[in-house]
């Protein structure tokens, strides 16, 4: 068994073509997250929580913000392949664990269809914990932390 530590962050834009999405969910909002792909930080971050302990890198050297072919991609697309090279290399997610921290969107109404979301693809629970700042100042962003255990196939 191994296991995996993920984190991304990306900052609140004002861009009202551009959609907040957090965990394939699409949230009604002001504000959208500034990223080259649609800037799903949990989905980032449960891809290099699989990422680092199969020894595949991470996300960044998977799906560079230089290459065009990843402007405004679905990152729970992404996401999938990142399962897909997993499981080739010899690994399978036991479960991924994930704290979300924001001022907005309010995670909770969404939790479920969040978790339903990123269980389908990952093939094994994911779970999200949404938590504010709580007073040390404001957050100009979302950012999640996400830890996964694997286990060797």
């Amino acid at each position: 068994m191994r296991v995996g530590h993920g984190f991304d962050s990306h900052p609140y834009g004002d861009d009202a073509t551009r959609p907040l999405i957090l965990g394939g969910v699409t949230f009604v909002s002001d504000r959208c997250l500034v990223g080259h792909s649609d800037a799903d930080v949990i989905a980032h971050a449960c891809a290099d929580a699989l990422l680092g302990p199969s020894g595949l890198g991470d996300i960044g050297s998977w799906f560079p913000d230089t290459d065009s072919a990843y402007e405004g991609a679905d990152s729970l697309e992404l996401l999938a392949q990142v399962v897909s090279a997993v499981r080739k290399a010899g690994w399978r997610a036991i479960n991924i664990d994930c704290s979300v921290v924001a001022e907005e969107p309010k995670l909770a109404p969404a939790r479920s269809q969040m978790q339903e979301h990123l269980t389908r693809v990952v093939g094994a629970p994911v779970t999200i914990k949404g938590k504010r700042p709580e007073g040390l100042g404001p957050i100009d962003g979302v950012a999640c932390w996400a830890v996964a255990l694997l286990e060797e196939t």
